[in-house]
């Protein structure tokens, strides 16, 4: 092949490849908007069924006989659902596609919704949620590699976090809509209505989200899957995405699956459909969220994080005031600094991973909802033992770890800037 031949073939692969980058989904490009829509919706059913019960829970506990502890397994049952079947949809979506997975998990869960207000006992109550919090588990992961494949590298944090605000706007009013129902007829037509909810966010995704044209099929055989996941787990920096993520979602899954209990209890005896209100803090996190990418591009990732750790800290002390401008005032804190942080730390992982992006998420998404079933349960059962001060320290401790991986993450930088001159000289 002559020079010539040769130039005029690089050039075209050069046309190619900048025409490939270009049909990616773009702020005020064709399809970004139905695109955006459609995750933001994913997102609210997600979080309105996957929390579903959690404003509920004083009155799980009435109608079963059941301390806190025994009620919040129906948050913790759902979550840790997820996360121990977040890897494996994953995989499916990496052999059968993120759009198709996306749908598939969708249905089921909105299906066991529609079956949740019929459980005769708590037991089949908390089996229902972890068989919901299962078939959630092909929505995270899923939905960032889709984005991750699909939009523009610049426009992905921004992307990412209106997804993320549409958990944040699925996690309020899902909470706001259940507590007021439940003052009414009760916890059972709450948790129905959240499943109607659901269907029809799960139809509109459906009808709204684009057909990907940046996925290639990868392999469903276990040895390279678990290679995949081995690369992932070696890598240091998402190691610590995934520590951080886990450690955020502590801290949160404790404070809301107890703050509940708090607030309907002395010195405050709110009345639930109140109570269910107070989770409309939540639109603090879909700002939050949303606003991440801005807040990367002026601090860099380590100050985002070190100012969303920060925030959530702030948020736990002042909630400990017996006042309740305080109380909501801590919330609101907690909310912003949680949902920014998360936003920051999953966006990451998608633009770290340099191969197997739904793995690297699906990990991400395991060890986040670890952190929520711990922090449910802990937090719970801090609650239980020395009240609402226990489950600030729980929380305290989780934002010391995230702060505490941060700076360790930053001096193995500076390590590794020092010696790279060295070794090339």
């Amino acid at each position: 092949m002559s020079p010539a031949s040769t130039g005029a073939s690089t050039a075209v692969g050069a046309a190619v490849s900048v025409r490939s980058a270009d049909s990616r989904l773009a702020p005020g490009g064709p399809g970004y908007r139905r695109m955006s829509f459609a995750l933001f919706l994913a997102g609210v059913a997600t979080f309105a069924l996957l929390y579903s019960t959690q404003a509920l829970l004083p009155l799980i506990s009435g109608e079963f006989g059941v301390a806190a502890s025994e009620a919040s397994w129906t948050v913790a049952a759902a979550t840790g659902g997820l996360a121990l079947f977040v890897l494996p949809m994953s995989a499916l979506s990496e052999r059968f596609g993120r759009r198709t997975v996306m749908t598939a998990s969708l249905a089921v869960a909105v299906g066991v919704g529609l079956l949740v207000p019929f459980a005769p006992s708590i037991g089949a109550l908390v089996v229902l949620r972890a068989v919901q919090g299962a078939a959630l588990a092909g929505l995270p992961a899923s939905a960032t590699a889709y984005l991750a494949e699909e939009v523009t590298p610049k426009a992905l944090v921004t992307a990412i976090g209106l997804f993320v605000a549409g958990n944040s706007v699925g996690g309020m009013s899902g909470r706001v809509i259940t507590g007021w129902v439940a003052q009414e007829w009760g916890w059972r037509v709450a948790v129905g209505v959240i499943g109607v909810i659901a269907v029809v966010c799960a139809v509109a995704f459906r009808l709204l989200l684009p057909a990907p044209r940046h996925f290639t099929p990868g392999s469903l055989r276990p040895r390279v899957l678990l290679g995949t996941v081995r690369d992932h787990l070696s890598d240091p920096l998402l190691r610590r995405l995934y520590a951080i993520g886990a450690l955020f979602m502590t801290v949160f899954g404790g404070v809301y699956t107890v703050i509940g209990y708090r607030l309907t209890e002395a010195p405050f005896s709110l009345p639930q459909g109140i109570v269910g209100s107070i989770f409309l803090v939540y639109l603090v996190g879909t700002v939050s969220a949303s606003t991440a990418g801005r807040l990367v591009g002026r601090l860099g990732r380590r100050g985002a994080l070190y100012l969303a750790g920060g925030t959530t800290a702030a948020g736990l002390l002042v909630s400990l005031a017996a006042s309740l401008p305080l109380v909501l005032l801590g919330l609101v804190l907690v909310t912003a600094g949680f949902f920014a942080g998360h936003a920051v730390a999953s966006s990451a992982v998608s633009r770290t991973a340099a191969h197997g992006r739904a793995q690297a998420s699906a990990l991400y998404q395991s060890a986040y909802y670890i952190g929520s079933s711990a922090g449910s349960t802990v937090g719970a059962m801090a609650f239980h033992a020395s009240g609402w001060g226990g489950t600030v320290t729980v929380g305290l401790f989780a934002v010391l770890g995230v702060v505490t991986i941060i700076v360790l993450g930053s001096r193995a930088a500076r390590v590794a800037a020092h010696r790279e001159p060295v070794a090339a000289h």
